[in-house]
């Protein structure tokens, strides 16, 4: 017999999906829920403070700091993974960016058998969960939890490079989230009155006073426990040992892209043979649970700046930093109110495509490098123009290396992997020269210091691409939804041949959409909430 307290439902995973699935189930008092997050409280005050992000991104406290394999195609370099270990799991430690990508993201699950989640089908749930400050319209909600807001900080920079782009041809979008995609504009993100608006203070916030909904941090999920086909419960770790705890109902895993997949593999549920290997007892024989890994990737050409207006600057005088912690502590304004990305552009690799393959993010600084060490910014003002390819060829996998469940996973991306992934970042590093080029951003520039205008040529540009290009850290695809043999889970994020058992994250992206996977992540959970109360 399972030990331990029962609840109605189980949640794995207190990050941008798991939060909401938490939150809305918990609403109306009518179940119990236990939600479970492995990393601590989100109490670190730099996850708050928009730009404090940046103290998240190797800070082993609130982050897993995983790395991939060697990757072939990158001179075998290893692609650094930062994700949330931490109450609101990477919406905690994430840019902000709020990004829903292309309608026809959607429209092309549903033509893949994924019924229900076509754009006018998933419109409605990316609604209910905001509350957006320029107010409702047909592609907009208010009211939502997850408070969306525009910059109330941004430099003299971010106008300059909005300007250039329309320059360069690309016409001006005033809302990437609504009619039309293609375009230049400002992102919105998710902050609220110069504070992170993370998953876990949209969904959590109020909820966390709910008798029926219990959250227990430092709690991580090491098996889901499976009898006779349907899953009864967790066995998850603590500070204090091993504990269980029983679902009446259902279990929702909500780990995140890798952490799905691997808590799948280490219950009986993934390819037979790998199981095996770790000694791990076969439940089910299912292949594609880790397979179709897929991320963004891009690469990034950086300026040196004429005037001192970048983040760049801040990082490197300390009379300029106390300013801008005065600026924020009494105004809620200045830098640190702000995340240092600003403007964005849609746009197409090539003209004949129907849609934007590109993302063109355009940075209030430049970095010389990024690992699991941190981020070592130029030492003088610069900024950074940085194409990302939305659409990747590429497939990977996630694989236990170990039976341990502390143990990270095994990442592999396959970046690179056809011509037209190479194709696509060679055009947006041509248009990303193009908007440089323009009027509006000559007063700015004295000179581009990566790759450097010297090197032009494909050869040369595909040799700077394997050496600095990255993983736009979006991932996506391993517990994928669909009717294919190897999907994982079906349009409902039932796990195929277990009952009880569903998945909710952006693992379950049968394709990654055109943006940033946060918005879409939340609105699964959404979603997910909505499926599972609908079958009480």
């Amino acid at each position: 017999m399972l030990k331990g307290a029962t609840y109605d439902y189980i949640v794995t995973g207190a990050g941008s999906a798991g939060c909401a699935v938490a939150g809305r189930l918990s609403e109306d008092g009518r179940f119990s829920v236990l939600l479970l997050e492995a990393g601590p409280r989100d109490t670190y005050p730099w996850i708050h403070i928009p730009l404090g992000y940046h103290k998240t991104f190797n800070n082993p406290k609130v982050n897993w700091m995983f790395d991939s394999e060697p990757e072939p195609e990158l001179n075998n370099r290893v692609m650094y993974q930062p994700r949330g270990k931490v109450l609101g799991g990477t919406s905690s430690i994430n840019g902000m960016v709020y990004m829903r990508g292309n309608a026809a993201d959607y429209d092309e699950w549903r033509q893949r058998g994924c019924e229900g989640w076509d754009y006018d089908s998933v419109l409605p749930y990316f609604k209910k969960a905001e509350d957006n400050t320029r107010g409702g319209d047909a592609f907009h909600g208010t009211g939502g939890p997850l408070r969306v807001s525009d910059h109330r900080w941004q430099p003299t920079l971010a106008k300059a490079m909005h300007d250039a782009a329309v320059e360069a041809g690309i016409p001006d979008n005033p809302d990437f989230n609504g009619a039309a995609q293609e375009g230049v504009g400002y992102y919105q993100t998710t902050i609220n009155g110069a504070r992170r608006w993370s998953s876990a203070r949209a969904y959590l916030g109020k909820a966390r006073q709910r008798r029926n909904l219990t959250i227990a941090t430092e709690a991580h999920a090491t098996r889901v426990l499976i009898e006779d086909g349907r899953a009864i419960g967790v066995e998850y770790r603590t500070p204090a040992g091993l504990q269980t705890a029983r679902a009446a109902r259902e279990v929702i895993v909500s780990g995140g892209v890798y952490g799905s997949p691997q808590l799948l593999m280490l219950s009986g549920l993934g390819p037979a043979a790998h199981l095996r290997d770790h000694g791990i007892a076969v439940v089910r024989d299912m292949p594609g649970v880790g397979s179709h890994l897929h991320d963004h990737f891009n690469t990034y050409i950086a300026y040196r700046c004429s005037q001192p207006v970048t983040m760049n600057d801040l990082a490197n005088s300390l009379p300029r930093r106390i300013v801008a912690a005065a600026q924020y502590a009494f105004g809620r304004t200045g830098p640190l109110a702000s995340m240092g990305l600003f403007v964005g552009a849609l746009v197409r690799s090539d003209r004949r495509f129907e849609r934007p393959d590109l993302q063109i993010n355009m940075f209030a600084w430049a970095i010389k490098d990024r690992n699991r060490h941190g981020v070592i910014a130029q030492p003088f003002s610069a900024f950074g123009l940085s194409p990302v390819h939305l659409r990747p060829d590429g497939r990977g996998t996630v694989r236990l290396k170990s039976a341990d469940p502390l143990a990270a996973p095994e990442i592999r991306f396959n970046f690179l992997k056809s011509a037209y992934d190479f194709d696509a970042l060679l055009a947006g590093i041509r248009i990303c020269r193009e908007i440089a080029r323009q009027p509006a951003l000559a007063p700015f520039i004295v000179e581009e210091i990566l790759p450097g205008a010297a090197v032009t040529s494909d050869t040369d540009l595909r040799a700077d691409i394997r050496a600095r290009g990255v993983s736009n850290l979006h991932p996506v695809g391993t517990c994928r939804m669909g009717r294919e043999p190897d999907a994982v889970v079906d349009p409902q994020l039932r796990v195929y041949g277990i009952d009880r058992l569903r998945v909710a994250d952006a693992s379950i992206m049968p394709s990654i959409v055109a943006g940033n996977t946060n918005a879409p992540s939340i609105m699964i959970g959404e979603k997910c909430a909505d499926m599972v109360r609908a079958a009480v």
